[in-house]
Formats: C-alpha cells, structure tokens, sequence
C-alpha cells in the first residue's frame, strides 16, 4: 500500500469516525429507544452505538464481543435495499451478524424487538464453542 493510499484511508476513517460521533447525538427516537434499554441491561452484553466499522461502516449498535451489529431500520431502508444488502454482505465477510429491527417493532414491541437480540446473542454465543 502506498502512502497516499494510507494517508486516504486514515482521513476517510477520520471522517468517518467525526461522522459517527455527529450520529450519536442526533439519534432518532427508536434508536434511543434500544438505546435505553440496552444501558438498562437487556441484552446481558455490552453494546456500543453508532459505531465505525473497518473505517468503512457505522453501526447502530455493536455488540464486539458476539461480532453482532443490530441496525433500527426506518421506512426509508425498504427503498434502500440494495446498498443495505451489499453492506451486509460485506460486514458477513468480516464476521459480523447483522439483525435488521424495523422502526414499528422497536417503537410499538420493544419486548419483541429485545427478545431478537437476545436470540441472536444466544445463537452467536453458542457457536462461539469453548
């Protein structure tokens, strides 16, 4: 790799990273939604929010330690699909499980919404193995 292409890559995770810190504090209501409920121990693991991945993706949530990112879909992401679809093979290649939540579940069933989340960890925990 040149040094051209690693002073880019650095300034693109810069920006990236400035661009989540910005997203962290202009969340929707369904994100702070998860986001209560999340610091209040729903998810028996630890969660970071609007978290840069690989310099190249924010996550809503992350849960580092199961490799789980849990993304608060609005209705904007159903005429998103593709983007959204390549970003999660992407973030599949780099080990990571992405669990989709539409916005009317989070905002209308949380308890439905946090028991997905748990059964992904569960599910992630399990194969992790010994």
């Amino acid at each position: 790799m040149s040094s051209f292409e690693s002073r880019s890559d650095a300034r693109r995770k810069a920006r990236l990273a400035e661009y989540a810190h910005g997203m962290r504090h202009s969340e929707t209501e369904s994100e702070r939604i998860v986001w209560a409920a999340i610091r209040a121990g729903a998810t028996g693991v630890q969660f970071r929010r609007q978290v840069p991945i690989a310099g190249l993706f924010i996550g809503d949530f992350v849960a580092s330690e199961v490799k789980l990112v849990v993304e608060v879909d609005g209705p904007w992401h159903a005429r998103r699909g593709t983007p959204d679809a390549r970003r999660d093979v992407k973030l599949r290649r780099m080990g990571f499980t992405v669990l989709r939540l539409p916005v009317s579940l989070v905002e209308r069933q949380l308890p439905v919404a946090l028991q997905r989340i748990r059964e992904a960890i569960a599910m992630l925990s399990a194969t992790e193995g010994p």
